[in-house]
């Protein structure tokens, strides 16, 4: 069910500091969230943005009260799940702000900490994130994260990246850089690379889980890191000629091995078996090769159809549908 918000409401012009927050099965959560965030940022002119990503909750129903009762917080709401990067890529350019700021509506990231990531931008940074000095997490989910990370850095060649949260700030410009559409399953944090080389990071806390369960499932981070490899680099594809060379190496000790076998013991190779084992080797390799390519093509092909990353389906400040 859409549930409308009714009457333009007034929003906050000349904002420094633009809170976006990605939300999703959220209701439960937005109206702590959003007063710890408003009491945190009380000395700056603020807007807090929330983005409901095509959840099926009332969460949209509790965007609107909250825009109406606060003349800080704005809402978006998308027309379908975009993923949590594709709500935040949707609320980062509606952002007013000189400075955006992005955090997740879980409140695992304390909004008491977003001071020590603002005064940390400083002349010389553009982009801080706010690494946990603890994650409130368990361990699996610890090891599966830290594995995401590690995707990240090793496809952009980008040390830094080992340290990117979902706790950041940065400067607003930098999504000039990005302006153009992108298709589907983007990476804020990859697209940010594209503007800046300068970040930084502080350590900050983050408090367990309150309430629900995540919504970043073991496939849902597969995905993520799927989507990250072949999305912003060619490391896959170098991967993959590399493995058809080891491959091509590897055919070449099998056939001298069936040669000289029988040469140097007199003795023939086992039938079935080795050409079972042989057999199944190099097709596994090449459907993995057959994979990494159809990924590459698989993205082409949502770019010539021109997929939107998001569709805005409705705005809590404006009094029709966009």
């Amino acid at each position: 069910m859409v549930v409308s918000c009714g009457d333009t409401i007034s929003v906050v012009q000349d904002v420094a500091v633009s809170v976006v927050i990605p939300s999703y099965k959220s209701a439960l959560t937005l109206e702590t969230l959003t007063a710890r965030v408003s009491q945190v940022l009380s000395d700056h002119n603020f807007e807090i943005l929330i983005v409901e990503d095509g959840a099926s909750d009332d969460c949209w129903q509790v965007i609107c009260e909250l825009a109406k009762r606060l003349p800080r917080v704005r809402g978006l709401r998308l027309g379908r799940n975009s993923g949590q990067h594709g709500a935040l890529l949707a609320g980062i350019r509606e952002a007013r702000g000189r400075v955006i700021a992005t955090l997740d509506d879980d409140l695992q990231n304390p909004p008491e900490e977003l001071p020590k990531l603002l005064n940390a931008l400083g002349s010389q940074i553009d982009v801080v994130y706010g690494v946990p000095s603890e994650i409130g997490q368990p361990l699996f989910r610890k090891l599966l994260s830290k594995l995401s990370r590690s995707t990240l850095r090793r496809t952009l060649g980008f040390d830094s990246a080992i340290h990117m949260t979902s706790f950041r700030v940065f400067r607003s410009e930098l999504r000039n850089g990005f302006a153009q559409n992108l298709g589907p399953n983007v990476s804020i944090d990859a697209l940010l690379t594209w503007s800046t080389h300068r970040f930084s990071s502080v350590s900050v806390k983050h408090d367990p889980r309150s309430t629900g369960k995540s919504n970043y499932t073991v496939r849902k981070l597969v995905r993520f890191m799927i989507d990250t490899a072949t999305g912003y680099s060619t490391l896959p594809l170098r991967l993959a000629t590399s493995l058809g060379f080891f491959m091509l190496l590897f055919g070449a000790a099998v056939l001298v091995y069936v040669i000289s076998r029988p040469l140097l013991t007199g003795q023939s190779v086992a039938g079935f078996p080795f050409l079972a084992s042989t057999i199944t080797i190099f097709a596994g390799t090449q459907l993995l090769v057959l994979g990494i390519l159809g990924e590459y093509i698989g993205r082409m092909h949502f770019r010539v159809m021109n997929r939107p990353t998001y569709f805005i389906a409705e705005r809590t400040d404006e009094s029709s549908t966009s």
